[in-house]
């Protein structure tokens, strides 16, 4: 049973007595490491000056770079401790590794199974599970989770698309979890196998590892026939599962009794209100072999703390807006893909493609975006699609302050990847 009333609908008062008696504990484990010795020796601090929730902000930050400087330095425990490492993908950089107990992995697939259970997954639902095993996260993390909460679970790993279809197919399979771009691909190989998703008993689909906008999780819905659920994690903190939605897909509960939020102004460090979108900072409250404090995650987002019809009291974050390290700078003005995204999703002309080139002439920049269309538009008179390229530039020139080159595609034109997708280009340095 993994609704637990007893924790996730703790009062704010005693929720914050539970994280502080967390975080005192997790300060001295962390002390053990001859990375935090050092920081909380360079800070003046000792364990015991952690006397209130609010001494977090006495503690050093924790960045990227200092794991990939040095990673071994965070741990607590003896390496004969440790039976796992996962690394994170490294789209920003050189990967950086994590090392987790038997503990860790343990209480890492309980907070996976309780996020899954809150959606609705039951024993004996089939999850097949679509995204890649190895060291990225996402596909083990929930692994565990589907198992440890009773589902037979399917490793299907990710790609190999006719065969995800004929196990869907075979296996009744009625949850799934499913990169939300590959998703969108998906319907293509539904549609040459002469299938119909929505004739299949799928009800649930759990969507993430990259950022996409609301517009995209309502297609996914609409052509599935299911609920997408956003799911929030990232490998520092263990992987899937430090927040998730409920049925009521308002904003994704961060499990606050295993992580310690703050939302800080990203060039400032300061803490912001609800409602203001700032940077993400972690801090774990229950790791055991590799505890991390303040852990700068550069993703962007909002939190609320009002009421979730759903009765579980912890906070909630909105969908990722961006992150800090994969903005985009045009002619001076600021631009994150997830805005380019929200425009073109919004149009029901557009297929479920799209690429972004950035490239320079005569010293400008200048922007491409290159628009799938689908087949019943696409076909359409030479009048129709100029039109349809002047309001995807004037929606694009309202939403980003600067005005970009579309181009109309046909459909499954562009290059696609049954990984994260690739929707940026940029060729400013080639010129």
């Amino acid at each position: 049973m993994y609704w637990d009333p007893e924790v996730e609908t703790l009062t704010p008062e005693k929720l914050r007595d539970l994280q502080l008696q967390r975080l005192q504990a997790t300060v001295a484990r962390a002390s053990q490491s001859p990375f935090y010795r050092e920081r909380l020796r360079e800070a003046g601090l000792q364990p015991q000056d952690i006397r209130s929730l609010e001494d977090v902000r006495r503690l050093p930050y924790t960045t990227k770079d200092d794991l990939r400087a040095r990673g071994p330095d965070f741990l607590t425990v003896p390496t004969e401790r440790l039976v796992r490492l996962h690394a994170s993908s490294g789209t920003t950089g050189q990967a950086t590794v994590i090392y987790y107990t038997r503990a860790d992995i343990e209480a890492w697939a309980e907070l996976v199974a309780r996020s899954m259970y809150m959606t609705g997954v039951r024993p004996g639902d089939v999850f097949q599970n679509m995204m890649g095993y190895g060291l990225f996260t996402g596909g083990l993390g929930f692994h565990y989770g589907g198992e440890r909460l009773g589902c037979l679970t399917i490793p299907a790993g990710a790609g190999n698309s006719r065969r995800q279809v004929q196990l869907m197919q075979q296996f009744r399979t009625t949850v799934l979890h499913i990169i939300p771009s590959y998703a969108l691909y998906l319907l293509n190989v539904f549609a040459e196998m002469g299938v119909d998703p929505r004739d299949l008993p799928l009800r649930i689909a759990f969507i993430g590892a990259e950022p996409h906008t609301e517009d995209m999780r309502r297609r996914i819905e609409a052509a599935y026939g299911l609920k997408a659920y956003n799911s929030y994690g990232l490998s520092e903190m263990n992987g899937p599962g430090v927040a998730f939605e409920c049925p009521e897909q308002n904003g994704m509960h961060v499990w606050e009794d295993a992580f310690l939020l703050e939302v800080v102004d990203p060039n400032t460090l300061e803490p912001l209100p609800p409602g203001v979108v700032g940077e993400l900072v972690f801090t774990n409250l229950t790791r055991e072999g590799m505890p991390l404090i303040r852990y700068r995650t550069r993703d962007l987002a909002s939190y609320e703390d009002t009421p979730c019809p759903c009765g579980r009291a912890m906070r909630r974050i909105s969908r990722i807006q961006g992150r800090t390290d994969d903005m985009i700078i045009i002619k001076g003005v600021n631009i994150f893909p997830m805005q380019i995204e929200k425009v073109l999703m919004a149009l029901p002309e557009v297929h479920t493609n799209y690429l972004v080139e950035l490239s320079r002439r005569d010293y400008n920049d200048i922007m491409t975006v290159k628009v799938e269309v689908k087949e019943s538009f696409f076909k359409e008179d030479l009048k129709y699609l100029t039109g349809l390229k002047k309001r995807l530039t004037e929606a694009l020139k309202s939403e980003l302050l600067v005005t970009p080159v579309v181009e109309l595609v046909e459909p499954n034109t562009l290059p696609v990847s049954e990984g994260k997708a690739l929707r940026i280009v940029d060729r400013r340095q080639e010129t």
